[in-house]
């Protein structure tokens, strides 16, 4: 019978030292910081917005000027996430510690951009505009726990690092208690 070859789990920290470095000393980090809360913020007032629309008839203006403004928000998330990445990783996108973050992240920009080309073009009548968001919405969720369970990742593996005398990596570069 053959055997395998033992396997090393080891998988490759987040960050490297010199990324740890820039990332906990540009301030794109806190923009990222802020931008990314007050999105989910504003994606669960417009998802409650949207919802009353589709199951009453009633608040299209307001779940409508919700979705835009969602969207103006993702779109200024993804640009100064590009410049974060740039700075701290060296590439605008799909940098090795967030590749399929923004593989994935791209088909949230193309479905809530498809939901501003729908509206602004009348492509889809005011329901199948709201369904479209919903979609985008739902990328966007999956997307936002793809970035979520990265950051728990890099942190648990800092925290065993620090364990075995290495040194913090600290994902959302806050100071470690």
């Amino acid at each position: 019978m053959r055997q395998r070859p033992e396997r090393h789990d080891q998988r490759q920290p987040l960050y490297t030292p010199e990324e740890r470095q820039r990332r906990d000393s540009t301030a794109w980090t806190t923009v990222q910081g802020v931008l990314a809360p007050l999105q989910f913020l504003i994606f669960l007032i417009s998802l409650v917005l949207v919802i009353r629309y589709l199951n009453t008839g009633l608040g299209e203006t307001a779940a409508t000027i919700s979705i835009v403004i969602k969207t103006l928000v993702l779109y200024a998330i993804m640009i100064t996430g590009a410049i974060w990445e740039k700075v701290v990783f060296g590439k605008y996108l799909f940098a090795r510690a967030f590749f399929w973050e923004d593989v994935f992240s791209m088909l949230v920009l193309a479905l809530h951009t498809a939901y501003l080309a729908a509206l602004f073009t009348g492509f889809l009548d005011v329901r199948g505009q709201m369904l479209l968001a919903l979609a985008a919405y739902a990328a966007y969720v999956i997307n936002a726990g793809q970035f979520l369970l990265k950051l728990r990742a890099a942190r648990l593996g800092a925290e065993a690092e620090n364990k075995a005398g290495g040194l913090a990596d600290n994902p959302l570069g806050a100071a470690s208690d």
